[in-house]
């Protein structure tokens, strides 16, 4: 694949410079950096406590070397991660037709760009098909190597412009959809997580998740996205440095990141990775469960605690 077929790559970025060091290092390890565009959003500091970090942020982007290109978008008022989000996403799938999306707590494998880039290609005009996901779950059951699953995930993922069109700001609207439709119980991973209430909670101003809006608006138009049964993404945010997330290692993989097998599969949900991770998600401990939605939901970027 020349350069000029590989998709952009956006990282959001914020206070936290040694996240984004390891981030963007990974990211430089993988065979087709050298050839990719790599974007940087930063967004300005929410206070002045931040300022000194987000100032480091700046300058370890500003010294990153790997990749064809690094152009580093400095935000001069914060946007917020929904809003940094958003615009970043639509700039580049406007202008080159499909976009990596990855953040500075989310590690890739040394396959990430290679799988991303095959399946946008592989999957380019199968309308059914609206993103790839880069993370799966560490669930016990096997997965098979590639699946589809209804909706979409923000955890290293990639979409065209054809996809990213779908992307629906009205949380109210769907969430009037959803229920109007019954399918509540079904958009919570048949009564595993409360995706739902993470909606109704936006509508209600307790978060501003771009996240949960992307997911739905998948998941009412029928769309699918496609996973690796072997996750390339390893989750480094969990790690306590955030002010959403505490300590825990429950997302993380013991083995992660080999090359995946990548060949077509039926455009259709597999029953038997969505009863994994229904599983493996209703399993988790209430006061995890509430960390991963916090980090979900994505009120503002993280900060020290």
């Amino acid at each position: 694949m020349s350069h000029s077929d590989l998709a952009p790559i956006a990282l959001f970025v914020y206070n936290r410079p040694d996240h984004l060091t390891r981030v963007a290092e990974a990211l430089a390890h993988n065979r087709e950096a050298s050839m990719s565009k790599l974007f940087i959003y930063s967004d300005a500091p929410k206070s002045a406590a931040a300022e000194e970090k987000v100032a480091a942020v700046r300058s370890v982007a500003r010294s990153l070397t790997g990749f064809r290109s690094v152009d580093v978008v400095e935000q001069s008022t914060n946007q917020g991660v929904a809003r940094s989000i958003i615009q970043g996403v639509s700039d580049l799938s406007a202008r080159f037709g499909k976009v990596i999306v990855i953040e500075d707590d989310l590690m890739p494998s040394p396959y990430f760009l290679q799988y991303m880039n095959s399946a946008l290609d592989l999957y380019r005009d199968k309308e059914e098909v609206i993103s790839i996901h880069g993370y799966s779950y560490p669930v016990t059951e096997a997965l098979p190597e590639t699946f589809f699953l209804r909706g979409a995930d923000c955890w290293g993922w990639a979409t065209w412009k054809r996809g990213w069109d779908l992307f629906e700001r009205d949380g109210r609207k769907q969430l009037v959809e959803l229920e109007s439709r019954n399918l509540t119980r079904a958009f919570d991973f048949d009564g595993s997580y409360p995706y739902t209430q993470m909606l109704r909670d936006c509508l209600e101003g307790k978060n501003d998740s771009w996240a949960i809006r992307w997911y739905a608006s998948a998941f009412l138009l029928g769309k699918i996205t496609l996973y690796p049964g072997s996750s390339q993404i390893q989750n480094i945010g969990a790690d306590g440095s955030g002010f959403h997330v505490g300590a825990t290692r429950s997302f993380e993989h013991d083995t992660w990141g080999r090359s995946v097998h990548l060949i077509p599969v039926p455009l259709q949900e597999s029953q038997e990775a969505r009863r994994a991770f229904a599983k493996y998600l209703a399993g988790l401990e209430p006061a995890l469960s509430v960390r991963l939605l916090r980090k979900l939901k994505r009120l503002v970027w993280a900060q020290p605690s």
